[in-house]
């Protein structure tokens, strides 16, 4: 029996709109310690539990829907806050969800159209901070509408709608073992397969000439150059480093490979250690490196300690994009810190960064420079390198003007 339906006749019954709106309404509640979603089908209370790794709440209105709404039907009502249980085939619930995508476009199309054509008194210039923030809005209102499109999930992780593709491995990597029926976002479930083709196939890394496999919610190496200036930089010596939130593993199995005989890698992401002891596993290098959990630094003190921090202080909006943004620049302050205590004397820490907060105005050069100077760190050298990602060529991207400036550094840093 899918969820705690107390009858599973009507399961594909599409219940009225209009009855849905006024029937049809979720309560917050907890069974299990787990969020529940709520909802009546064929006059039965039924629930199951919310499944969302963005930590989103679970929508206060659900309505059944199936092959037969159309969609701008449906984009009235997930702009309206309502929920769409989906009980019909599950490639047309896809292209529904394009549907939907396309009508957002418009909308910000015909509102981009109405401000160019503004009469008399022009706009005033937008500053790179308010399109950087206006951007982060619009891409969270995109993923709110979008993630009202819901599917069910049994307790196999088993799609029970027609056409539905196999998405229990992707379910599994990412949530772990099931036990109970759930419902979860089509949008998520989209995520949990392209980040389970990832993990499968890899991501090729040319300073290790071999793929990176990441997991689910771990920071994928797809910007190469940063991992390129670790594979370039000298290193101060090969008997010890420590490579902190080691993430896929990446930028130890480059030290590793560059001969370092001995790393310690830190992370406080179970999932994150996991990958990492995977990927290590694959290129050989295991035996070189340990893997600990920490808040940053392990114990101790090496002549190498290197970082790969989130570039741009900004409060994350769901656990994923804590790989990329950091709150009040929390990270990079701790290590900067705490690096003094951990390096062996005339030892180095690298710093791996990007300047694209800077051209953002999120964080000014002088900032740096000072967080460093009270760090009582000093500036030893630095090498730069120009991102290679599509994105800093595209000047159709809202923030091409920050990305087009972008340069990544490595900070050769030592106590002073």
């Amino acid at each position: 029996m899918w969820g705690y339906c107390a009858e599973k006749e009507g399961y594909r019954t599409f219940v009225t709109l209009r009855h849905s709106i006024q029937s049809l309404t979720q309560e917050s509640t907890e069974m299990n310690d787990h969020p529940v979603i709520s909802w009546t089908e064929a006059g039965e209370n039924c629930s199951a539990r919310w499944r969302s790794e963005a930590g989103n709440s679970a929508p206060k209105h659900v309505a059944l829907a199936d092959d037969r709404i159309s969609a701008d039907v449906a984009y009235k009502l997930v702009c309206e806050g309502t929920g769409l249980l989906w009980r019909g085939d599950y490639q047309n619930a896809r292209q529904l969800l394009q549907a939907l995508a396309r009508r957002i476009d418009k909308k910000s199309e015909r509102k981009s159209g109405k401000a160019a054509k503004a009469p008399e008194k022009p706009p005033a210039p937008v500053s790179a901070t308010q399109a950087f923030h206006q951007h982060r809005q619009a891409q969270a209102q995109r993923a709110r509408i979008l993630g009202m499109l819901l599917l069910p999930l049994e307790a196999d992780y088993s799609i029970p709608l027609r056409r539905a593709p196999d998405v229990s491995q992707a379910c599994m990597e990412a949530y772990g073992q099931g036990g109970e029926a759930s419902v979860v976002s089509l949008r998520e479930v989209l995520g949990l397969i392209g980040a389970h083709e990832w993990r499968k196939k890899g991501v090729p890394v040319p300073a290790l000439g071999a793929d990176i496999h990441p997991y689910y919610g771990v920071f994928s190496p797809v910007r190469g150059e940063y991992v390129d200036l670790v594979a370039q930089a000298t290193l101060p010596a090969t008997d010890l480093a420590f490579d902190i939130g080691t993430g896929t593993g990446v930028l130890a199995a480059v030290l590793a490979r560059r001969g370092v005989k001995r790393i310690v890698a830190t992370d406080q992401n179970p999932r994150a250690l996991e990958c990492a002891a995977d990927n290590l596993a694959r290129l050989g290098v295991a035996q070189r490196v340990e893997l600990v959990t920490a808040d940053l630094f392990p114990p101790g003190r090496a002549p190498l300690v290197v970082c790969n921090p989130p570039w741009v202080p900004a409060k994350p909006s769901s656990p994923i994009e804590y790989a990329v943004y950091d709150p009040d620049s929390r990270m990079l302050r701790g290590f900067l810190d705490g690096l003094g205590a951990h390096l062996t004397p005339g030892g180095e820490g690298w710093l791996i960064l990007s300047d694209f907060a800077e051209h953002l105005g999120l964080r000014s050069r002088e900032d740096l420079l000072a967080m460093i100077d009270k760090a009582g760190l000093q500036v030893a050298g630095k090498q730069d390198i120009k991102p290679r990602h599509p994105r800093a060529s595209d000047a159709e991207d809202p923030l091409h003007a920050a990305r087009a400036k972008e340069v990544t550094s490595l900070w050769c840093l030592k106590t002073k």
